[in-house]
């Protein structure tokens, strides 16, 4: 029985890759669905034959999907922006430097807007589906993706190595219509544009309803090191042979006049694709050579993203408000009459500073221009003078805080004003908390913000020490939460107290204190008590700290009531020293610069393993660090290595000298 369900299972398959990636059906859907019927009574009579692959766990499930996050076995990197020829021609010629290499050729891509995922197939067979997170790490979403038909759950015939593969998740214009076509008919709300109804199409807790949407999936990129590629013209293709769907637009271009030409073709043709794009991604072919380019921390070198020209929109200024961040930054905003920009409903736009509202000369309802930024952010980039009333009063910054009416200050080389009440100023007072329990800092998980909001409105918290002094019975009844999400809320609590000094001290959110900052200062001081004591000279000695850190950290430690948070949060059992006596751990006073990627580790987890075992990193060179090198090191951080004599060492050999 086992064969002829296996039979049945790969003749479904088959139909499917017909049906939805191939667009040939070789029968009807009646014929298929009798198929599917059968494949389901006969999984129900014999479970032990159960296949997570099957194509009966298409059909999803009303169980909750916990999004549990994982590591992407390949970082999943973001492109480089370009908004002209010239930006082309630049990086063209920085690569031909590079490389040593005149006339590269390219591979073009139309940039699909959409929601990027990453598959990793064993065998042939998937097994697990994320999202792209912060590139690093990023969400379960296999369930979900599994209710996509035009993604393959086993592979075309024998498929003996493993890969991972990205694509992006979509919705075509014409499925978009459909669904608002059957939404304004049942008289809902229709959704505003199709990349943010993927997106949250994808992350929905039930996958029976992310079955009902029309999402599909194009391919662009497969990873893997147990198969023979030369080019990305021959990894796409590879990619449609393994059944995948691909963009039939993907063109070789043998140079970059040819990019231009492609640029061109589709700037004009682009409304009239079925789906929307947002530009070209434009690839070096030759994988050699995108191995020997690399990465910068943020981008592949030997790939860029052209943006066709932001759209701009003319509406009507209706109000600036002002909004206060955890440190007492004070930003303004611009209220629009609501207008539509690249498909998305734009009603605010940062004005960022006093300055900025002065050099645009703003005035009581002034009819604006407003651009995307990176098509992301929007911004206010001009007014139209011409329908300016006369009378109309010009807007000034204004002196007091919104929320506190405390004065507004400015140092002199700041930009932007400050509201100084940071114990009463209720939007700092909740930004802090919001800041403590964020997943890079304390990493208390399930500490939602509209219970912190609430929580503060009664005085249950004014601070952090609070937080440890919850119970199940006043989080149930006060913030009307379920038994069991205020019981994993306490774990997620007490499991906090055990984060590392560095983390204790970046969660305190001392201005100008990052991750970075923290991380050295713990290093340096090993001590809260030592950091607490030390005079300006003593902090400004301590490694990329400069005066406006130890400024900053001075002041804080000056108050009285900050003093004593920090007292009682140790009493509390939160680690305020380095544990394990740093001086014991193999990297104790050695500084380290990481230069270059690596395949074995991220840079990120290389420089929390420094940090971990009493060492320091630095971003520059100087005579007393050891260099790193990964693939692609920065040649500028060599010379200077070779100039003063430091050590170089590979990860590997920074492993064994170490014995990490």
């Amino acid at each position: 029985m086992l064969k002829y369900i296996e039979e049945l299972r790969n003749k479904l398959h088959h139909h499917n890759y017909l049906y939805y990636v191939k667009d040939r059906p070789e029968i009807t859907d009646f014929e298929f669905d009798q198929l599917l019927s059968e494949l389901v009574s006969l999984e129900k009579e014999y479970p032990q034959f159960f296949d997570m692959n099957s194509p009966t766990q298409r059909v999803g499930s009303s169980l909750s999907n916990s999004f549990e996050t994982y590591n992407h076995k390949y970082r999943m990197y973001s492109l480089e922006n370009s908004y002209s020829k010239a930006d082309i021609i630049k990086w063209n010629e920085r690569l031909e430097k590079n490389l040593n290499q005149k006339n590269l050729s390219f591979s073009c891509e139309l940039k699909l807007d959409g929601v990027s995922v990453s598959l990793s197939y064993e065998k042939g067979l998937l097994k697990k589906a994320l999202t792209r997170g912060d590139g690093i790490q990023g969400d379960d979403i296999t369930e979900n993706i599994k209710t996509i038909n035009s993604i393959p759950l086993k592979l075309n015939g024998h498929v003996d190595y493993d890969f991972e593969i990205r694509g992006e998740v979509i919705i075509e214009k014409k499925d978009f219509e459909k669904m608002n076509q059957i939404r304004e008919r049942n008289g809902d709300a229709k959704y505003m544009n199709p990349r943010n109804t993927a997106s949250g199409s994808i992350k929905l807790i039930n996958s029976l309803e992310v079955k009902k949407r029309p999402l599909k999936c194009y391919f662009f990129q497969i990873i893997t090191e147990n198969y023979n590629i030369f080019n990305q013209t021959e990894a796409l293709q590879l990619v449609e042979e393994l059944g995948f769907k691909t963009l039939k637009t993907n063109t070789f271009c043998k140079n970059i006049e040819d990019v231009f030409d492609y640029i061109d073709y589709w700037d004009k043709r682009k409304n009239d694709l079925n789906f929307e794009i947002d530009g070209i991604v434009i690839k070096v072919n030759n994988l050699d050579f995108q191995k020997e380019l690399g990465y910068t921390s943020k981008f592949p070198r030997w790939a860029i993203a052209y943006k066709f020209a932001t759209e701009r929109v003319e509406t009507k200024l209706l109000n600036v408000e002002y909004q206060i961040g955890r440190t007492g930054v004070v930003t303004p905003v611009a209220i629009l009459n609501p207008v539509i920009i690249n498909g998305t409903k734009v009603k605010r736009a940062s004005l960022h500073n006093k300055d900025q509202i002065e050099k645009l000369n703003l005035h009581k309802n002034d009819y604006v221009f407003v651009e995307k930024g990176g098509e992301i952010i929007p911004k206010i980039v001009g007014v139209n003078i011409n329908r300016r009333n006369k009378n109309s009063s010009k807007i000034n910054f204004q002196d007091f805080c919104p929320s506190c009416n405390s004065y507004l200050v400015r140092s002199s080389n700041e930009a932007q004003h400050f509201c100084q009440n940071s114990k009463f100023c209720h939007p700092q007072i909740s930004g802090k908390f919001k800041h403590f329990i964020s997943r890079k800092a304390m990493n208390i998980d399930g500490f939602g913000i509209e219970t912190i909001e609430r929580l503060i409105k009664i005085d249950e918290l004014n601070n952090f020490s609070d937080i440890y002094a919850l119970s199940e019975q006043n989080l149930v009844s006060i913030d009307r939460m379920a038994e069991k999400s205020a019981q994993n809320l306490l774990r997620a609590i007490k499991n906090s107290i055990s984060q590392p000094f560095h983390k204790v001290l970046f969660a305190l959110g001392i201005r100008h204190v990052g991750e970075t900052v923290a991380s050295n200062l713990v290093n340096h001081f090993e001590t809260i008590e030592n950091l607490m004591n030390a005079n300006f000279e003593q902090i400004i000695s301590v490694n990329e700290i400069g005066e406006k850190i130890a400024k900053s950290l001075l002041e804080y430690f000056k108050d009285r009531d900050n003093k004593e948070e920090i007292f009682k949060l140790k009493v509390l059992g939160l680690s305020f020293k380095i544990n394990n006596d740093n001086k014991n751990k193999p990297l104790n006073n050695l500084k380290f610069v990481i230069t270059g990627t690596f395949q074995e580790i991220s840079r990120e987890n290389l420089k929390q393993k420094i940090l971990f075992n009493g060492g320091s990193v630095s971003s520059s060179v100087s005579r007393n660090v050891i260099l790193i090198l990964g693939e692609n090191a920065g040649p500028s951080k060599i010379v200077k290595a070779d100039s003063y004599e430091i050590e170089k060492l590979s990860y590997s050999d920074f492993i064994t000298k170490f014995k990490l």
